[in-house]
């Protein structure tokens, strides 16, 4: 039941529209470079909210200097890659679900890493509260509860990355593209916004 119970809390926190998510379901639908990004967002999660249960958890919450550096540093990536969408929205016949021109795999990690490491909110969601609602749960039992998160993260990716090959016969019309990259600037610009007056 305590695995469950984690597996249950880090699904309801992450299944939301956000940076993360949005890059994830353009990289399925463009089928590029999935298993990497998929893999990179599931063991960064591992990576930290493990290091919640450890204990990082509490000196985070101590650090405004960490947490401010980190908000300013998200804000001013959200808004870039907000501008990048706004600019493919503007140009939809160059992104079909077949015909795109590729990126670089180290490039779609970076932009990956950035996505998961510059949001000041997976440090309070993953290391702050899920380390110190897996902590509630005992020495032990706090590590079974750890396993459930992990599994809700790496369930949740791969579904995203791998079942969004799905909608590709309904992103064949540029109409379908515009519409998600008008919605991915929409939705990074509010965030960023947001971040910036947290």
């Amino acid at each position: 039941m305590t695995a469950l119970a984690g597996f249950a809390t880090t699904l309801a926190m992450i299944v939301a529209i956000g940076a993360q998510n949005a890059f994830v379901l353009r990289q399925g639908l463009r089928r590029e470079h999935v298993l990497p990004v998929v893999l990179v967002c599931s063991l960064s999660d591992a990576l930290l909210i493990t290091s919640g249960i450890a204990g990082l958890g509490v000196l985070i919450s101590g650090s405004p200097l960490a947490l401010t550096i980190t908000k300013y540093a998200g804000t001013a990536f959200l808004l870039t890659y907000a501008a990048f969408a706004a600019r493919r929205a503007f140009r939809p016949t160059a992104l079909t679900a077949t015909d795109h021109t590729p990126t670089a795999l180290r490039t779609v990690i970076l932009t990956c890493l950035a996505f998961t490491y510059l949001n000041p909110h997976v440090y309070l969601d993953t290391v702050v509260l899920l380390g110190a609602l897996a902590n509630q749960h005992g020495p032990n039992a706090r590590w079974l509860y750890g396993l459930g998160s992990v599994t809700a993260s790496f369930t949740w990716f791969f579904s995203l990355g791998f079942l969004s090959r799905r909608l590709a016969p309904l992103f064949a019309r540029p109409r379908a593209w515009q519409f998600l990259d008008t919605t991915i600037a929409t939705l990074m610009t509010t965030l960023a916004t947001l971040l910036l007056l947290s």
